[in-house]
Order: C-alpha cells, then structure tokens, then sequence
C-alpha cells in the first residue's frame, strides 16, 4: 500500500526522496508527496498521479533542504487528489501516514469542535492536528506524539516533522511496517527497506507500538511510555530486487503470506462484537431499500467469479435473497431479469475489468442497485456503483491472485451479515457469534503459512504430472475451480475443477494411476459424501490429495497424501482450504520453473473485452 521515505542529515535531500519513492513504486500508489524543512519553513509540494509528476514540481520550483518527509499514497479515506496527497500540515507540524485510522471520524468531530479546520477527506490530517493542538500546550515534538498515539485506534506508520524543532524527524508504528537507516551523520528512513539500499545495508526495524526520535547523529528508540530502549541494527544483503519482494522468491509467495495482514485490514474498523453489525463506510443502503432486494447478481470474472460463487452462500445463508452468479462476459447477451429491486454486486480486483464494468452499466440501465466489491479506490466500476467495499488487500503484483481473492471473499461475508442484520433474518447474536470467528480468521491463515514443509515435498513428488483434477463440495467447490485454476494459470500443467458429485458424470474417465486428484474434505455436512468419492478414485488407481482437518485420521487411510487445515466453522472453511492450494501452485510451478509472477499470454487487468 503506501510508501514512506525520510531523510536527515548533511545533503540536500529532495532527490534522495523522490529516488527512494521511486523505489516503492511496486507498492501501488495514486499520488505523491514531499515536505523539506529550510530556513525556517517546511515547504510541500504534492501532485496526483505518477512521481514524474512530483518530479516535475520540484525541477520547476526546488526545494532546498536537509531534512524532509516524502509519501506515496494508495486511497482508503478520500478520493485520490492534490489536497488528499500526504504530507499534511496543521501549524509547524507535518505529518505522512501508512495505515488506517479507525475512528478517525470521531477524532475529527473532536478537533472540529475546537476550532480545528481540515483541508482534505483524509484520516492522516487527524494526526497533524493533535500533534500541533500538544505542541501549542507546550509539549515538545516527541512528547507531542507520544502523548497523542493512545488515542488512535487502527493501524499507522507515522514520520513527523516540526518547523520548531528541525533536527528530528519523529516516527512511530502500530501495524504498518517502518524501518530506520543507519549512515554516518545522515539517517534515513523508509516503509520498506528497497527505497534506501542505495544508501546503507544497516536497519533498524521498528515493532509495534514503537517509537523512534531520529537526528542527524542515530537514533533513540523508547515505547509509547516513553521508556528508552536499545535494539541492535541488522546488515541486509539483499539485492534491490530480492527486497521488492521482503526476501521471498517471487512476488506472489509474498502477496500469499500477506494475506493475514489484508484480512485484518478488511475487517478494521467495520465489525462490531458490541452490536453484533458490521458497518460498510462507503454503502448508503437503508434498511427499507435492503429489505426490498428481491434478488442479487453478483458478477465478475476469473478468480473474483469463484469469489463470488463463495459469497452467494453467505449471502443466502445470512441474508436469505436469492443470488445468481453470472461471468461478465456472458451477462449482458442472455437478457437479464434485473430490475429496480434487484441488487447488483461487481467484484474485481483492478476495479477495471472490461466485462465486469460493462455488465455493470447494463445492470444500472436497467434499473439496479449497484455495489462493487474491488480493491482499487476511484477504479472505473468504484466510480459507477451506488456502493462500495474496498478489500484492503494492497497492491497485488503477481498476475495470478492471492491476497486479492480471499479478501474478496471476506468482503461478500461481511456484505451478506450487513444485509442479513438490516432485514431481520440474521440476529445481533448470531452475527456477533459469526463476527468473532471471522476475527479469528487471519491468525488460522497465518497458522497454516508457518508450516508448509509437507505442501512443499507434495510438490515436488508431483511436479510431472500432466493432469490435476480437483474436487469439492458445497462451499468448497468453489475452491476446488480456485485451486485448478491456479495451478494451470501458473504452472502450464491443465487442471479442472469440479463439484466432487459430478464426477461420475465424466471426469471419472480421466483416472488412471498418472491422474493426481485433489480432493478438498474437510469434516462438516459433506463429509461422508466427499469421502466417498476419494474412495472411488483410489479404486480407479488415482493418486489424491486429500485436503482436510486436522487430526482427521479416517481420511487418512483414503489417501495417498494429505494436507491439513485449521478446524473451522463451515461457512469459514473457504478461507483456510484456500491457502494450501495456492501453496501447491506456487511451489509446482517454481519446481517446473516457469515465471510465476507474469505467466505467459496473462495480464493483471483484463481491461479489453
């Protein structure tokens, strides 16, 4: 998501930030921004759009200076625009910000009502104001920001400068990644450590509820109680590209490894225990316009379609409206039945698909509602909806989808709990109980990342297949499309998903003692029947996969090989079946050696139709 940069030292640093931003490009961003402290002044310059743009500011006008700040920004809270771009100023206080501030409307209100006047929609502007309201109560600057983080609520990666005091530059974490160069009398400073590895291979990293004071000469790290501590720094070897990619091999076993932190960032800030509700910031749907929906179209394409197949069974669990799933591309050229109570949900990534957007404009001239499930803020189908939930999965580099699917998925269940409470078919209490779990959810995933030694040595045993099969029922067919579909986008190896009980109906031809079959069975309400079919591909001398609890050992004795997943909820097992499939994919394509992050003949965004 966003970058931060921060110098402090004996050069001139406006090219040392604008380079460092540069170098965060693969992090995704909408606009940009620096401030440099000189002469008794800290000058901004901000611009929308790519860094050639900020770069052009500042050949225009230079900015002199031996201190200074600089952001790129990826929208969650205001449009993309000059005004929203970081840094924001409030007096001699200049902030930028990672993160997302969770009360931040409360805080606002707050400050308002003191006196205090916003210049952009942002969260990050909230920090400024507290800051400078201490300072002008006569706090110094680190004080300042000490004495103000306790009431945040949400993530942040801050660096903080001050026109009275322009020898430190003052940061602070909870959440949001932040790392501290170290040079000889100059310091540095970064969201990610590829911004600064043309300068030093000595870091700092910052943990959580962390502070730093920064100046020209080290560091003081303390906590947020002000007690001071000591934290050795450590030598990186890394190539800049190996650092791109936080040391992994490739940019989708990263963005798979992410997928806790985006889950957690989905779900920030909009589900309440309390209340047992889940609260959409950016969907304006009343109770009367939500009880009205009759039916629900969810459409989409690729990766985000199998999202959606996922989401119609929470939506009618919950919600109890009948939900058709379409593919884009077939959408329009079948005659819809939509109507003025229908309810529209586009699901995408890049929030630019071509067929998605286009099936969204014939579904709005038909008379829908429309809500959009993507990623991307102000992307062309956000722009067309009536409504909208962004999944905070950050900037997914890899071509074939990782992050950007299972937040997909937690999107449509929140979506589906939001809709069951407004008409009455899901209880404060069940939607409190189904809340919880959820929460749960990204310490399970992150559970099944720390151990993939048995995912890796399966690959490996079956990296010259020819053929995958894959099957699942119920909540996990979808999943079984999902796993094939990742395996043939990255690996070249033809794969086909199926419901496990079609598989009489044909695929069954297809097995012989070459033919792997993934068979996803986890216990619940399919069990049995799922079983069942594993038994029948293992007479037919086929070679299963089998994916299911932990500590089931009955299905143990029905396969060649298992792997094994958090016991969870039914309607949860998506999220946790998920991950190993994508595991699998990785690792057989990185044996086979193809270019996993950029597959051959794909692209991110399918932007033609």
């Amino acid at each position: 998501m966003c970058g931060i940069v921060g110098y402090i030292g004996g050069q001139d640093c406006a090219n040392i930030l604008l380079r460092g931003l540069e170098r965060l490009e693969y992090r995704g961003y909408d606009s940009a921004g620096l401030a440099i402290y000189d002469s008794g002044e800290t000058r901004v310059a901000r611009s929308v759009g790519k860094l050639v743009n900020l770069g052009r500011l500042i050949t225009q006008s230079p900015i002199p200076g031996r201190i200074g700040i600089g952001h790129t920004r990826w929208a969650t809270h205001g449009r993309p625009s000059e005004e929203n771009a970081h840094p924001h100023t409030a007096g001699s206080v200049t902030v930028v910000h990672n993160g997302i501030v969770e009360n931040h409307l409360a805080l606002r209100a707050q400050l308002e009502s003191r006196g205090h006047f916003f210049s952009s929609e942002t969260d990050t502007e909230i920090f400024s104001h507290l800051i400078r309201e201490k300072i002008d109560s006569g706090s110094n600057l680190s004080d300042a920001v000490r004495q103000i983080l306790p009431s945040i609520e949400g993530s942040y990666a801050i660096a903080v400068i001050s026109a009275t005091e322009p020898d430190k530059i003052v940061v602070a974490k909870n959440a949001s990644p932040l790392v501290i160069g170290m040079g000889e009398g100059e310091m540095f400073l970064a969201s990610d450590i590829p911004a600064l590895l043309n300068h030093t291979r000595n870091f700092i990293y910052l943990h959580e509820q962390e502070m730093a004071v920064v100046t020209a000469d080290g560091v003081v790290l303390t906590n947020l109680d002000g007690a001071v501590f000591e934290r050795a720094p450590k030598h990186i070897t890394w190539t800049p590209s190996q650092a791109e990619k936080g040391g992994y091999k490739h940019f989708m076993l990263k963005e798979i490894h992410e997928q806790p932190r985006a889950m957690i960032d989905t779900l920030r800030g909009r589900i309440s225990l309390e209340t047992g509700d889940v609260h959409l910031e950016d969907v304006t749907l009343d109770d009367a316009r939500v009880r009205a929906i009759d039916r629900i179209y969810i459409c989409a394409c690729g990766t985000a379609w199998h999202a959606g197949l996922v989401g119609k069974r929470f939506i009618e669990q919950w919600a109890k409206i009948p939900v058709e799933v379409d593919l884009a591309s077939e959408f329009r050229y079948r005659d819809p039945l939509v109507t003025e109570n229908s309810l529209f949900i586009a699901v995408s990534q890049s929030g630019e698909t071509a067929d998605t957007l286009a099936a969204l404009k014939e579904a709005k001239r038909r008379g829908a509602r429309v809500l959009s499930v993507c990623n991307v803020m102000e992307s062309s189908i956000a722009r067309e909806s009536d409504d909208i939930v962004y999944t905070h999965a950050g900037p997914e580099i890899g071509v074939a989808s990782t992050k950007a699917f299972m937040t997909q998925m937690l999107a449509l269940n929140l979506v589906a709990l939001f809709l069951g409470r407004r008409r009455g078919t899901a209880s404060a209490d069940v939607v409190t109980h189904a809340l919880d779990q959820l929460s749960h959810l990204p310490g399970l995933v992150e559970q099944i990342l720390a151990e993939t030694s048995d995912i890796e040595r399966i690959s490996r045993k079956y990296v010259g297949a020819r053929d995958f099969l894959y099957l699942g029922r119920g909540e996990n067919f979808p999943i079984a499309l999902e796993g094939a579909l990742k395996l043939k986008e990255i690996s070249y190896i033809h794969a086909e998903g199926y419901a496990a009980g079609e598989m009489k109906h044909g695929p069954i031809a297809l097995i012989d003692e070459e033919m792997p079959v993934v068979v996803i069975s986890p216990k619940g309400s399919h069990y049995d029947k799922t079983a069942s079919n594993m038994q029948e591909v293992m007479a037919r001398q086929g070679r299963v996969i089998g994916v299911a609890t932990e500590g089931d050992s009955e299905l143990a004795g029905l396969a060649e090989d298992i792997l094994y997943v958090p016991d969870v909820a039914q309607f949860l097992q998506p999220f946790v079946t998920t991950v190993p499939l994508q595991l699998l994919a990785y690792h057989v394509a990185d044996m086979k050696g193809t270019d996993v992050d950029q597959p051959r003949n794909l692209a991110k965004s399918v932007t033609v139709e």
